[in-house]
């Protein structure tokens, strides 16, 4: 007869007891009077059951089912530790087995972590939370930890337990609403998920870990155990150079990447590149094209192909779409080593509701709201993060965190902030609800974003964080301490879209629309702006970059080369999304390859030789990138010639002897003896010219340079007398004096 109650044995069997620990594994007790050591187990598997102690000597004591369902009990008169006994278990086919006593196996997280986590303090929680391959007193196994503080019991279940939720209950850590649970004997690749009973209904959810660092490819869900700190890196040199380089003073030219679609393998089903094969083709690729910088659309884990990742379900689990986490180091390794630095794509503004995702997790509204005038988002249908609870504060940074630790991410790109800093974002009056004050700013948010900035600083110098932020907020990439919100970079949205609609005019009609050149200018040093012409501006009908330009074939590449050498003259620093480097003609595709067979064609080859030159010159030349962010870094030289949308303007380093003069003629039309004026004397050399036939242009110029006349122009004693090609970009700078 079991010591314990009619109703514990019942919670057991049932799979409802919220501490199994208390009452499975090894007790001391006292029978007739002397000290014992009593084992249970629930073992629904089991037909006979004993105790093997001291695994190897045979000492044998058979266990007594207390309980039809499972339960078996044996009393020894000795103490053991955990590893000095082992279950033996035999099941109806005869079979027999032995395992180590999950519940033999005290808890495992201290009190300080518990502190750290209720705290919200706990930054390297990724850590401990999730599933960790732990040796404990000798013995190996898998050590789980979730977050579910309104669940009424949480179990460990998957292939090694025939996803059975009576047979690993996990403890509770009171308060901190943290479970936990070591399970001897499972090995890297466990498949795993989570079973909660919430406590005010019935129904039994199985979830997915929210902080697994490996999931299986969708349409399966399951979470997978997986050791990631044995990679050995070889990017040491990469990581040194980095803690000393700011980013605000370097070039910075990002080539942004969909791994899915960039390119495929045709004969193999159009299957996707793993990471070591991206590694081997991207990477190369990129160095040739002069990027200093790859950005990825987000590579968490995520059940929909066609969310290209923004609707994460993994925010510690790399996509397994691509390989194994250990193949995406690699990846990021072989980046490093080839000179190029890796941003990724980080979506904290939302996540979706898939039934094993992070939605109603214990039952509850645990990481969102349940008010859908907080907690939804109306424009993706997904739900809003509860930024103000600290458990979920926490999460968030822990996965941005985790990615600058564990894979040596050069830095993230935050995906739709404007969202995540307005509580009106999206809605229509009657359809938010202010903040304390009575305004529309989501406080908590911007603290979270804040206090974010600052730790990825902190701990990861070298490290940019680049907001995607659509609206006038004051100080995104400001520090901080002077009241900013802390990133090092913001999107350039408004110069993104005035560009795109300029160039999308008729040239004729360009005189009129002049200002939407010039007007970026009056507020280009308020942030540290990224100049981007990304994956959103080439689909749903938007179009790609080369059907956005009108005219007819000869004009649109010139188009397209033009805006590439007014955004390369521009401040700020310089993004573009692939096939762009080309002149993609159809719109991007995430479930196809881009176009490659149009390198066959000179107009298209053109386009990336331009690419490649433009590179090539910033990373040169101080004046296109040392001081982007103000106004010593810039000067107009004439911005009035609308008539002819002609603008001049100089670029200066941070010794503002070293400048550029760069000439954009975005009309078809040749301007010749086009008079420039310049402030120092000399022989000027054309370092660039987009109309090159090199380019694909008609090859109209200055024939590799000219001399200043002493005639006065744009206030200044001396200038030049141009001839600029139709629809061009010129590049010139002074000699240097002997």
């Amino acid at each position: 007869m079991s010591s314990l109650s009619r109703d514990q044995i019942e919670q057991l069997v049932k799979g409802q007891h919220w501490d199994p620990l208390a009452v499975l594994g090894h007790h001391p007790s006292k029978r007739n009077g002397s000290a014992v050591t009593v084992i249970r187990c629930f073992l629904p598997e089991a037909r006979e059951a004993a105790v093997v102690i001291e695994p190897g000597t045979g000492s044998t004591v058979p266990m007594t089912r207390v309980h039809d369902a499972g339960l078996f009990e044996a009393v020894l008169p000795q103490p053991l530790s955990p590893s000095h006994y082992r279950l033996r278990l035999t099941d109806d086919a005869g079979y027999t087995s032995e395992r180590y006593d999950p519940y033999a196996f005290a808890p495992l997280l201290t009190d300080f972590e518990l502190h750290l986590f209720a705290e919200g303090t706990f930054f390297r929680a990724y850590d401990t939370l999730g599933s960790h391959l732990r040796t404990v007193d000798g013995v190996a196994g898998v050590h789980f930890v979730v977050w579910a503080p309104n669940a009424a019991r949480v179990s460990v279940v998957g292939d090694f337990n025939q996803w059975d939720g009576r047979r690993h209950p996990m403890t509770s850590r009171g308060a901190t609403g943290l479970w936990e649970l070591f399970i001897p004997g499972l090995a890297d690749g466990t498949l795993y998920k989570y079973e909660i009973r919430p406590r005010d209904h019935d129904a039994i959810l199985l979830k997915a870990d929210p902080y697994a660092v490996a999931s299986e490819l969708r349409p399966k869900t399951a979470s997978i155990a997986r050791d990631i700190t044995r990679y050995t890196w070889n990017d040491q040199a990469w990581m040194a150079t980095r803690r000393r380089r700011d980013p605000l003073t370097a070039p910075l030219s990002i080539y942004e990447v969909h791994l899915g679609s960039w390119m495929r393998v045709p004969e193999e089903g159009d299957r996707w590149l793993t990471y070591r094969e991206l590694a081997a083709k991207l990477i190369p690729y990129a160095k040739d094209l002069g990027y200093t910088h790859l950005e990825l659309l987000p590579v968490t884990e995520h059940p929909f192909d066609g969310s290209w990742g923004y609707q994460s379900t993994g925010y510690f689990s790399v996509t397994s779409r691509y390989g194994a986490p250990e193949d995406f180091m690699a990846f990021v390794d072989a980046a490093h080593q080839a000179g190029i630095g890796v941003l990724m794509d980080w979506a904290p503004a939302h996540f979706p509701d898939d039934p094993h995702g992070l939605s109603q997790f214990d039952g509850t509204h645990l990481y969102d709201h349940a008010d859908p005038r907080l907690g939804y988002h109306p424009d993706w249908h997904s739900r809003i993060f509860n930024y103000g609870r600290v458990e979920v504060r926490n999460f968030l940074m822990n996965s941005a965190l985790f990615w600058l630790d564990r894979y040596h991410i050069d830095g993230l790109r935050v995906d739709a902030v404007a969202s995540m800093l307005y509580l009106d974002y999206g809605r229509k009056a009657g359809e938010w609800i202010p903040n304390q004050f009575g305004g529309h700013e989501n406080l908590s948010a911007v603290l979270l974003l804040k206090d974010l900035n600052v730790l990825a600083h902190r701990d990861f110098p070298g490290a940019m964080m680049l907001a995607e932020e659509s609206t006038s907020w004051a100080g995104v990439s400001r520090p901080t301490y002077t009241g900013g919100l802390g990133f090092t970079f913001k999107w350039n949205m408004g110069w993104m879209h005035d560009v795109l609609d300029y160039f999308s005019r008729n040239p004729v009609h360009r005189m009129y629309h002049h200002n939407q050149l010039t007007f970026g200018l009056l507020y280009a040093f308020n942030e540290n702006f990224v100049l981007p012409l990304s994956h959103d501006e080439v689909v749903h009908g938007k179009r790609s970059l080369l059907d956005k330009m009108p005219g007819d074939e000869w004009q649109q590449f010139a188009n397209l080369r033009a805006l590439y050498g007014f955004m390369y003259g521009h401040p700020g620093k310089k993004m573009l999304f692939m096939g762009g480097e080309f002149g993609q003609r159809n719109e991007w595709n995430h479930d196809r390859s881009l176009d490659w067979h149009l390198l066959q064609y000179e107009p298209h080859r053109g386009i990336q030789y331009l690419v490649r030159d433009l590179n090539r010159l910033y990373r040169e030349e101080p004046a296109l990138y040392e001081v982007d962010h103000d106004w010593p870094g810039f000067q107009w030289i004439d911005f009035h010639d609308a008539a002819q949308s002609v603008v001049a303007f100089l670029r200066k380093a941070a010794d503002p002897r070293d400048q550029i003069v760069c000439v954009c003629n975005f009309t078809p039309v040749p301007r010749y003896g086009y008079r420039v004026g310049v402030p120092q004397e000399g022989y000027y050399r054309e370092l660039l010219n987009t109309d090159a036939s090199l380019y694909g242009g008609g090859n109209l110029g200055n024939q590799g340079g000219l001399r200043t006349e002493e005639v006065s122009s744009h206030g200044f004693s001396r200038s030049l007398q141009l001839t600029i090609p139709p629809l061009s970009v010129l590049f010139l700078k002074p000699a240097a004096k002997s």
